[in-house]
């Protein structure tokens, strides 16, 4: 395998993330969520949105329809607005999502090129595709061509010198907190100028 392959790092995130059918919306259901998610008790939410305890129980039962007057308290608690509590979550995800990997943890992806770490594997349905690389390459000549795909893309060199060639603009020498944001349709490939192999951060969005 020569280059990055970003399309199997893409694949991969997306196979770990399939989406499922969303159920309609229930107001009730979603408040529900969104209380839950942010590990708030009945009696805690109710004060952070200035309401009775038994009142939002009531709206997370279904058994009565709030006033826009307790809508608004509901969102202003919930610090979100009021349109948001009655739009389903994106991808069937409550917001307060949250992953952590720990150095050297992530899941090795090798290249003849580079060596990837891909990090937050356990967060299904993302929209990025974080990844730590070890840059291998010291010429474009080990690569198979130039390497696109769909999506954006956002590059931070961590450690060591790299070069950044793309398929429209002259070569760029980058070192250790330099960064990049470039269209990945965009040909483009990274080879490290340090006497060691360089080390970076890529984020792939997945949209």
């Amino acid at each position: 395998m020569t280059g990055k392959d970003p399309k199997s790092l893409i694949q991969i995130a997306r196979q770990n993330g399939q989406s499922e059918t969303a159920e309609p919306l229930d107001l009730g259901v979603r408040v529900r969520a969104l209380r839950k998610a942010r590990d708030w008790t009945l009696e805690q939410a109710a004060g952070q949105a200035g309401l009775a305890r038994s009142t939002l129980s009531k709206i997370e039962n279904g058994q009565m329809s709030p006033t826009y007057d307790a809508l608004k308290k509901l969102a202003v608690g919930l610090e979100i607005s009021v349109p948001q509590l009655f739009t389903p979550p994106e991808s069937g995800q409550v917001g307060g999502r949250m992953t952590v990997t720990k150095m050297g943890s992530g899941n090795a992806q090798a290249t003849v090129t580079y060596e990837h770490e891909l990090l937050a594997e356990t967060l299904t349905q993302k929209k990025m595709l974080p990844y730590r690389a070890r840059v291998r390459a010291r010429s474009m000549d080990e690569f198979d061509g130039w390497v696109r795909h769909e999506g954006e893309e956002f590059l931070f060199v961590l450690t060591g010198v790299v070069r950044l060639y793309t398929e429209f603009y002259e070569p760029v020498d980058m070192r250790r907190g330099d960064s990049a944001y470039y269209d990945a349709t965009m040909g483009h490939n990274v080879v490290s100028t340090s006497d060691e192999d360089a080390s970076i951060l890529w984020v792939t969005t997945l949209g």
